[in-house]
Formats: C-alpha cells, structure tokens, sequence
C-alpha cells in the first residue's frame, strides 16, 4: 500500500529516517518549485523493515480528467532504507501500480539522483530509465592538494588573479539578496535563458533561509572598488554540497570570479567534512561550454539519468495524438519530449 505524505511535519521525520537525502527531497524544496495548480506529495511504501519514498509534483492534465506525476527542478529520484537483494519490488510495483490508477496519474517523470545509487535498481523494471550525460563534481574526501592538482592549468591561473584582485565574502539576505538578483538575471538573460529561470524575489528569500537545509550565498568583492561583482548560491545537505545558482557582472567578466567562489566553496566544505561539490552538467546535459567550464575542476563525473513511467498508454497516446495531431507507433510513446502531449508546439506562422 501506498501512503501519500503532505504534511510538513510528517515529511521532514520520514526523511530524517533515511538521512543520506539532499535538499531536492525536501518539504520546503517542493513547496518553493510547485506552480499553483501542482500538489507536491511524498509517496511512502512500506514492507517489513524496507521502506521507500518517492517525492513528486502532481499535475491535472487540462481538459482530461487524469494527471501526470514529475520531479521538482534538480536531482531528486527515489529514496530506499534497508533495502536487501531479497527485497520483492514487484510487491511494490504491483502498489504503486495501483495507487497511480486509482488517482489517474497516466504518466511518471522524475530526474535520478546521481549520487543515490538504490534508484535505478528500484525501477529498473517499471517503465524506461535513460542516460541523459555527465555531471561534474568535486571530491571533498581527498585533500585540498590533491583537489587543486586537477584543475586544468588555465583555471588555476585564473584563481590565482582572481585571489589577489578580490574577497569572497559570505553574503545575508538583507546586505545581498537584491545584488544577486540582480546579478544572476543578468546572466539568465546574457544567455538567453526561459522564463523558467527567472525567480521572483520571494523565491530566492526562502530557498536561503529554510531551516530544511542549509544555504550559503557567497559574494565576490572587487577589492580596488568594494563592488560585488559576482555571487552564488549553494546547499548543503547530507554530505552533499549543490551549486544551484550563480550571477556575474559582465564587465569582470575577464576576471572570472565565479570560477573564485566555486573554489572558495570546495575549500570550506572540504573543511566542514562535505564528501561532494555537485557542480552539474552542461545545459540540456550536453557537453557544451558550461560543461567545459565544470569540467575544468574536476575530471570526476557521474552519469545523470531520468524515469519516464507510462500508466496508462491508451489514455497517453490518445491525449498526445489529439495535442500533436499525429498518429504515435507504440515505440515512440516515451521518445523525445516527456510526456508528449505536453510537448510545447512550434508556431506554424
């Protein structure tokens, strides 16, 4: 049987049960990604001392009486405590199975933690995972000396200039908050980013002052001139560090004082006792240039994966065909956009 869990309270001690979570998992996390119409949910299922959770957002499907399931923006995947090789999963598929039904959720989609290895093994038999690339992260367990030894040659020369020029400073909300901001929209739009990465002010408000997790704003100050020239944001969970958003002046743009505040913040949680520094992969998880600029510090990567769960494929195909306008082969069902009749439909202007 599944248990659907809504409450604040009740999600923060179940996954306190579990401890090795990150802050993608987090009560505080859903309530800050869910749009309006979306309902942030922890589904536990239970069998003797095995217990898993899956947190999702869902989705009424417009003009349809189902809905669909999805993970918030992140890494966040499945959760598993006491899980052995004797575990029955179909017992859990088979629970699972029915509580989707019985709400009318026709479709699952959710981004795999690439640090949390139960999850592939708990749905490598219930719909399709795939890899989607590389993330890039640091590994806070070796020593500072042997972190450094695996920057590339230019990112140290960079650091080093950065260092002498300017003072990375822990930033609060109330000095801060508007500079970031304003710092990182003007690098959401120097690279043309969606609309789904500009935040209002609220957001940014609460994801540094939850007391789900911890949240670290650090600053880089021009030392000539005083000005803050570039700032990020990072969360720490578990023993895990996430670099979640960064903004820069374009005009220290030479400077390259965000690639500074990375390597300030491997430092301290190298100190703090963190074992990663996750600094993601390239946009749309292509090695492109953003993930040239990760890979610069490090050369050690995990393989980032997604879920996709279809329910209920008549009810899937025959939505996605009346959005698409176009018949679907079976084969095709969970290719490309996810879930399809959702697929965002190019003007033909």
């Amino acid at each position: 049987m599944i248990e659907v869990i809504t409450n604040r309270q009740e999600w923060n001690a179940e996954l306190d049960r579990i401890g090795a979570v990150d802050f993608y998992h987090t009560y505080s996390y859903h309530q800050l990604s869910k749009r309006e119409e979306e309902l942030p949910v922890l589904l536990k299922y239970n069998e003797g001392q095995s217990v898993i959770f899956l947190p999702l957002l869902l989705r009424n499907i417009e003009n349809s009486e189902y809905k669909d399931a999805t993970s918030v923006y992140g890494y966040c995947g499945i959760l598993a405590q006491n899980i052995d090789p004797n575990f029955k999963k179909d017992n859990f598929y088979r629970a699972l199975n029915t509580f989707l039904n019985k709400t009318k959720i026709i479709a699952v989609f959710t981004r795999l933690h690439p640090y949390i290895d139960e999850a592939e093994f708990m749905l490598q038999n219930l719909g399709q995972i795939t890899s989607l690339g590389k993330v890039v992260y640091i590994d806070l367990s070796k020593t500072l000396e042997e972190q450094r030894a695996s920057y590339n040659r230019r990112l140290k020369t960079y650091i080093n200039k950065a260092r002498k020029l300017c003072t990375v400073i822990e930033g609060t909300t109330e000095e801060h908050l508007d500079i970031f901001i304003s710092l990182y929209h003007e690098n959401m739009r120097r690279i043309e980013a969606t609309d789904d990465y500009f935040f209002d002010t609220d957001y940014y408000r609460q994801l540094l002052t939850s007391d789900d997790y911890e949240a670290s704003l650090l600053m880089c100050k021009h030392n000539a001139t005083g000005e803050i020239i570039a700032g990020a944001i990072f969360i720490k969970s578990g023993n895990i560090i996430q670099y979640h958003l960064s903004g820069l002046n374009h005009l220290y743009f030479d400077l390259q004082p965000i690639k500074l505040i990375i390597d300030e913040m491997r430092i301290q949680g190298t100190l703090q006792g963190y074992h990663y520094l996750n600094l993601g992969g390239g946009k749309g998880s292509e090695e492109d240039s953003l993930f040239e600029f990760k890979a610069k510090f490090s050369k050690d990567v995990k393989i980032f994966k997604i879920w996709k769960y279809i329910v209920n494929k008549d009810a899937y195909k025959a939505l996605s065909e009346s959005h698409l306008q176009t018949e679907l082969k079976s084969e095709d069902l969970d290719k490309g956009f996810f879930p399809k009749y959702r697929a965002p439909l190019k003007s033909l202007s």
